[in-house]
């Protein structure tokens, strides 16, 4: 789950990384795919980016991978904690890789009180809010549901940035892309039928969750996109603001836990560590590298993944038109990213894929 940074910082951060050491971790925006991915040429790799040892197609295998399993891993927390202690504990994990990304890198923490306040509501709207949502939906729906749903939030984004974003035209290409995922949702949740079977209220958090990812792209764009921080210091920063959300927000709503089932505790760190602290600096090496539009492209495998995870290790079922319906969703959410022409983005800016997620998730 991501946002649209200013190309001048991917360079910014890139350079810097290389001034530090020879061959550096990547980083990456926040988490999640952002709803327009920007087609203008992406930066020249810095020597940092040329120099990292795995081809980039190796790492974007492994961020499909992460992002994928995040659902898997998210049903597993849950069956031994409650979905805000989840969410508690995937932040805290998280944050504390960040952290010591930015402690190596040496990034100092932004200075103005107006920065910290809009990554406060950045951390709610990308973070803690749709974490939450997933978790509290993952009770009572399928983690293969779940990832479907995630993939819905380049839908969502469209549509709210026809809105939002002035620069942003409708074509009929989009129109009907857009239509088309809403249509490959009706069929996932099996319409035709009255939603028999299904927990509706589950399905609405998930896609509610989807649905806070572009919101808070549109917001971050709108109000840090010219910030001058370097966008690990963004991120980092976001997700300590949103651990800090969830610490004071699940004393209220859960009481302490009074076991700690080792699995679940283990598949929450991974969560974490992995799927919003280590998907994050792989994902800003793969934008530095391969450019937004070739990153934005893990989105249309985080479903897929999920799917097989769920289906192969948790013997979730699966109906004919749950894939069928995923596909429509992903082609439709194919459709609304394609320009041409004057319809591709500004030049100097850039935006990465995501949560679910972006983070997924």
């Amino acid at each position: 789950m991501c946002y649209e940074i200013p190309a001048p910082i991917v360079v910014r951060m890139t350079t810097g990384i290389s001034t530090a050491s020879p061959a550096p971790a990547p980083g990456r925006p926040a988490p999640g795919p952002g709803p327009g991915p920007e087609s203008s040429p992406a930066p020249a790799p810095s020597p940092a980016v040329s120099g990292h040892r795995l081809d980039w197609r190796v790492r974007f295998a492994v961020l499909s991978l992460i992002w994928g399993f995040s659902f898997l891993l998210i049903k597993v927390g849950t069956e031994g904690y409650a979905p805000f202690q989840v969410t508690l504990g995937r932040l805290v994990f998280g944050t504390v890789v960040l952290a010591a990304a930015m402690a190596v890198r040496r990034e100092r923490l932004p200075r103005g009180a107006r920065t910290w306040g809009h990554l406060a509501v950045a951390g709610l709207l990308v973070n803690a809010l749709p974490f939450s949502l997933f978790a509290y939906a993952e009770l009572t729906i399928s983690s293969t549901l779940a990832g479907i749903c995630n993939a819905t939030s380049p839908l969502w984004g469209m549509a709210l940035s026809l809105v939002a974003l002035s620069e942003d035209r409708p074509t009929r290409i989009k129109v009907a892309g857009l239509g088309l995922g809403f249509l490959g949702v009706l069929t996932v949740l099996g319409a035709w039928q009255g939603f028999s079977g299904l927990d509706t209220t589950g399905m609405a958090l998930a896609l509610l969750a989807a649905l806070c990812y572009p919101i808070g792209w549109i917001y971050i764009r709108r109000t840090l996109a010219g910030s001058g921080e370097s966008h690990l210091t963004l991120t980092g920063v976001q997700l300590l603001l949103a651990t800090g959300q969830l610490a004071v927000v699940t004393p209220l709503f859960t009481s302490a836990p009074t076991a700690f089932p080792v699995l679940p505790l283990l598949a929450i760190a991974a969560l974490g560590a992995l799927g919003t602290g280590l998907a994050v600096l792989i994902q800003y090496g793969l934008v530095a590298e391969v450019g937004p539009t070739t990153a934005h492209m893990v989105t249309y495998f985080i479903p897929v993944v999920a799917t097989a995870a769920g289906v192969a290790l948790l013997g979730e079922s699966l109906s004919w038109s749950t894939p069928v319906g995923a596909v429509v969703v992903l082609a439709g959410a194919a459709l609304t990213q394609v320009r041409g022409g004057r319809g591709k983005e500004r030049a100097g800016t850039s935006s990465a894929a995501s949560g679910p997620r972006s983070a997924h998730t």
